[in-house]
C-alpha cells in the first residue's frame, strides 16, 4: 500500500512542480487566497483521479502480461514456493509503482504545454491565460 500511495505521490506532485501547475494568488485578499486554494485543490484532484486511472489500467495490464508470460513450473523450480494468485497480483502491484515513478521522471521530457493540455481543458486553459495577462503585466 506503501508503494502505491508514494508512487502516485510522487508522480502527481511531479507533473505539479515540473509543469508549474501550481497556482500562486497573484494578491493577498482572502477571495484571491481562496481562489487559488481552490484551483490547487481542483488540480490535485484532477491529477489524483487521472493518476490514479492510469495505475489501474497498468496494474490490469502488468497481470494480463504476468498471467502470459509466466511459467509456474519454471517459478516453482527457482524460488521452492508454488505460483499462485497472490504472487501474480503482488508482481503486478509492484510493476505498476515502479512504472509509476519512471513515469513521473519520463514527464520531465514533455513541454509544459503537453502537460497542461492532458491536466486541464481548452476552456480552463484559456480562463488561466487570461488571469495570467491581467494579473502578470
Amino acid at each position: 500500500m506503501t508503494a502505491t500511495v508514494g508512487s502516485v505521490a510522487i508522480m502527481i506532485g511531479w507533473l505539479i512542480v515540473d509543469a508549474n501547475l501550481w497556482h500562486r494568488a497573484p494578491e493577498s485578499s482572502p477571495e484571491a487566497r481562496r481562489r487559488a486554494a481552490l484551483c490547487n485543490a481542483s488540480t490535485v484532484v484532477s491529477l489524483g483521479i487521472g493518476v490514479l486511472v492510469c495505475y489501474a489500467g497498468l496494474m490490469v495490464v502488468n497481470l494480463a502480461w504476468a498471467l502470459f508470460i509466466l511459467n509456474d513450473q519454471v517459478f516453482a523450480s527457482l524460488t521452492r514456493a508454488p505460483l499462485n494468485a497472490t504472487e501474480y497480483w503482488t508482481l503486478s502491484w509492484f510493476v505498476a509503482s515502479v512504472a509509476t515513478v519512471g513515469g513521473a521522471l519520463g514527464s520531465g521530457l514533455e513541454s509544459d504545454e503537453a502537460i497542461r493540455a492532458a491536466a486541464y481543458s481548452k476552456r480552463e486553459q484559456e480562463r488561466r491565460r487570461a488571469l495570467y495577462d491581467d494579473h502578470g503585466d
